[in-house]
């Protein structure tokens, strides 16, 4: 049955009550009678609408449709602030985060978020995405008419897992850029890129991977537009990414290729690697940014009596079945060199996130290569360890060097052959603007406008499939 803890791991959704803390800025921007002054103006727009969500969500509220009733709260809203730098960005991130009250779901963070100007749409222009307005580098029916030189469907390898879905769907969630090289000789290495719950490729990269890799000597990119924002069953977001390996190397010369995934693109891809066993010889690295291979242990999600949920949600529980069936036969540890990077300070989506049992460490049974690293560790003392988001480590200066470093080396990225001093001594990756910064945090906006309006919400998460469940499958 729907258990009201629900573990998710998506694109901005919860802020935990249960942090309460975290690192000292260590830039102050703004002065106490600005901060004073913005945090008066904010609450006399705000109480009274963190007030209706907590009446609907703890379904005080008279209402049939409490989703349409929370979407109806958050459309008027418009920012009423907007930083100018960085710096103040990321302090005004700080500051809604440990806010008292704290945002207690994906609602309320969304409207503290739109409203403080750190996201670049509303939840208005959100929704323009998520009802289908999907085309050019959103679009999730590309065309993609090369054929790889060996034939990748139905099966790349004797023990892959069947797929469910046709080859047309599989391959028209790859969006090709016109840039891409397809590995041609002196190219750089192709890389995919995985989004996460509640967002396309292109939404969750556009702010910060997409805009580092393309046209660089690091990594030639490509981005997986998975239909439904990957809130149906995860079983399916899996088979995209096992294509989508297939069907680059296939396409691009037999180069290798990377993973770049983010949030629930990382349990994807590991479901990939776990039941595509062709897919392993053919990845060098996989760079996970906030991955919850352990789902998560706390969800202030939308609690709502009696509300059912989208699938994927469902599937992130902490003891999930999807989670558990993941972890299972050597599936919490990697299967290719594996580079995690997460944020104990503040991962608003994933609990824990620090510490031996963080959800987005993975271990290193087969020897394949793994590094986990939390920036607050990693970069203690120092800008680059600071407080980041869910969304915040994809913009995370050490985050992106890790991914660089991986790429250069065989195996996974390690910080030792880093500068450390430097590295850590940004905000965000050098060549990323405050543009960047507020596309990224734009992802939780378009979460939420896409869990509120998802059509196919359900209250027990979908069964596991049959050719999952055998352990004599050998992989």
């Amino acid at each position: 049955m729907y258990s009201r803890t629900v573990g998710l791991a998506f694109a901005g959704c919860l802020l935990s009550t249960s942090i309460i803390a975290a690192p000292a800025p260590t830039r102050e921007i703004d002065n106490i009678e600005r901060r004073q002054l913005l945090s008066n103006l904010l609450g006399s727009v705000l109480d009274p609408v963190l007030g209706t969500i907590d009446d609907i969500v703890d379904g005080r509220a008279d209402t049939d449709d409490p989703y349409g009733s929370l979407l109806d709260v958050l459309k008027p809203l418009t920012s009423v602030t907007k930083p100018t730098s960085v710096e103040e960005a990321q302090s005004a991130v700080s500051d809604a985060l440990q806010a008292s009250p704290t945002p207690e779901n994906l609602i309320a963070a969304a409207a503290k978020l739109v409203t403080q100007g750190l996201t670049t749409d509303n939840v208005v222009e959100a929704l323009d995405y998520v009802d289908g307005l999907l085309d050019g580098e959103n679009s999730e029916n590309n065309n993609n008419p090369k054929n790889p030189k060996t034939p990748v469907y139905p099966k790349a390898g004797s023990k892959d897992a069947p797929y469910s879905l046709s080859e047309a769907a599989l391959r028209a969630a790859i969006h090709i850029p016109s840039t891409f090289q397809y590995g041609k000789e002196g190219a750089p290495q192709p890389i995919i890129l995985v989004p996460g719950t509640g967002n396309t490729g292109y939404l969750t990269f556009s702010g910060n991977l997409i805009p580092l890799l393309q046209g660089s000597t690091i990594a030639d990119p490509v981005w997986l537009n998975i239909p439904g924002f990957l809130l149906a069953d995860a079983q399916l977001s899996a088979e995209y990414v096992a294509y989508a390996i297939n069907y680059i190397h296939g396409t691009s010369n037999s180069r290798s290729v990377a993973v770049a995934a983010w949030s629930q693109g990382n349990i994807n891809a590991q479901w990939a690697y776990k039941y595509w066993p062709s897919t392993r010889a053919l990845v060098t690295d996989h760079i996970g940014f906030s991955p919850d291979y352990h789902g998560t242990v706390l969800a202030n999600l939308i609690d709502i009596p009696g509300a059912p949920l989208p699938p994927s949600v469902l599937q992130q529980e902490y003891d999930s079945n999807y989670i558990t069936t993941l972890r299972r036969n050597g599936g919490d540890s990697s299967y290719v060199p594996t580079t995690n990077i997460y944020s104990g300070f503040i991962d608003e989506i994933v609990e824990p996130q620090s510490g031996a049992q963080a959800s987005g460490r993975l271990l290193n049974a087969r020897g394949a290569g793994v590094s986990n690293n939390e920036v607050q560790v990693v970069c203690a003392g120092q800008l680059g360890g600071s407080l980041y988001t869910h969304e915040g480590t994809l913009y995370n200066p050490l985050g992106f060097a890790l991914l660089k470093d991986a790429l250069a080396n065989k195996g996974e990225g390690r910080p030792s052959r880093l500068n450390l001093g430097s590295v850590c001594n940004d905000l965000i990756t050098p060549g990323l603007v405050l543009s960047n910064f507020l596309e990224t945090e734009n992802a939780i906006v378009v979460a939420a406008a896409a869990l509120l309006t998802y059509p196919n919400k359900v209250f027990e998460e979908p069964a596991i499939k049959s050719e999952f469940i055998p352990v004599s499958r050998g992989v």
